[in-house]
């Protein structure tokens, strides 16, 4: 099941602020710098014996309860004869950790936002890494020198009850009819991540991209005036109570909300087909990983086809279009066709700048509306 209790920040103005304080003042660096030769790369047994005498996997952010890591995390141990521990935290915590401890370093390993994936880099605390899928993955999500990598894909989408709505919606266009009054809720736009996606997502169905988010905030302010928008969070248990007819939320949040819910029967994901936004989650290596060669082989794991199916059973859209996911796993999913109209973002300095715009925006011009 795919828990959100971490990861909050991976795409937030929180996070980018946190990260930024990180950038300026966190703590003192060590007298001498240490010296990190970069493990040799090794392939097929040699990589396994390797893995196997290094005898341990540490993690940053990639805890259990995560998109289906648990079952992951056992099978790789398994195979790979190695025990594993995780830390749970943000991806601007993992990153300024990852820095900290250079000098004794702990984690091999973290999972953090793709916002943050060139935030590491200049950070320079990532190792490169191309395993025997990189090729499958996509440019846009993956560093182009093997300093992070994309994993899977978070798309936004609609959680649609069907008892308290008779029509379906499919588009934002949709969203508008007068059918959907104080129906329609989004969350807190102040301050959560997912909940700021979905401005951008209005934004590339109407015209606009990361550098100008202004289509999606009008989007937004006409869905207030026309009363359909609905001042409530988009949490599990608001929608375990029944008082969100359409949320709005990220596909992997929607899909494990409905999994968890007793009436799930009532509940359709949809993707609005005429624009959203896609975003993945990346996984990068620590520069100074006590265990390099069990950092590389978890991150081959979770590209390899075994690897990307627990991250689909998990609910979290394999990063790799070629995988085949088994039809029991598929039909609990949206199915491909429906992602035609998700745009990833490309430009990430440009969100990163105007997502932390969003909150103005939204007082001046949407709250002020309802």
């Amino acid at each position: 099941m795919f828990q959100r209790t971490r990861k909050a920040l991976a795409f937030s103005m929180i996070g980018t602020l946190l990260m930024g304080s990180f950038l300026t003042g966190c703590g003192s660096k060590p007298t001498a710098e240490p010296v990190k030769e970069p493990a040799k790369e090794l392939t097929g047994q040699a990589l396994k014996d390797a893995v196997k005498k290094e005898g341990k996997i540490v993690s940053y952010g990639m805890p259990d309860a995560w998109a289906n890591l648990g079952e992951i995390w056992s099978n790789f141990t398994k195979e790979y004869e190695v025990t594993h521990s995780d830390t749970d935290m943000t991806s601007a915590e993992e990153i300024a950790k990852f820095d900290a401890e250079k000098g004794s370093p702990v984690a091999d390993i973290g999972d953090v936002g793709i916002t943050f994936g060139n935030v590491a880099i200049a950070r320079d605390v990532v190792q490169p890494h191309k395993g025997p899928k990189w090729e499958e993955i996509p440019d846009w999500a993956k560093d182009k020198d093997g300093l992070w990598t994309g994993e899977y894909v978070g798309t936004i989408a609609f959680l649609v009850n069907t008892k308290l709505v008779k029509e379906v919606p499919h588009s934002w266009a949709d969203l508008l009819k007068p059918e959907y009054k104080g129906a329609v809720v989004t969350g807190d736009v102040l301050k959560a991540a997912q909940s700021q996606a979905a401005i951008l997502a209005a934004a590339f169905a109407n015209g606009g991209d990361e550098n100008n988010l202004t289509p999606g905030v009008e989007y937004f302010a006409k869905l207030a005036k026309s009363g359909n928008l609905k001042p409530s969070d988009n949490i599990f248990s608001i929608f375990q109570k029944g008082e969100i007819p359409v949320g709005i939320l990220w596909d992997f949040n929607a899909l494990g909300y409905r999994s968890r819910l007793a009436d799930k029967e009532n509940y359709q994901v949809v993707i609005p087909s005429d624009g959203t936004v896609a975003s993945a989650y990346v996984s990068i290596i620590n520069k100074y990983a006590p265990h390099p060669n069990a950092a590389k082989a978890f991150q081959d794991y979770l590209l390899s086809d075994e690897g990307q199916i627990l991250l689909a059973k998990g609910f979290a859209r394999p990063i790799r279009e070629k995988v085949q996911i088994p039809e029991d796993i598929a039909k609990m999913m949206v199915s491909k066709e429906q992602y035609a109209s998700a745009k990833p973002i490309k430009d990430f300095a440009a969100w990163e700048k105007n997502m932390k715009t969003i909150p103005d925006l939204w007082r001046n011009n949407v709250i002020v509306s309802q």
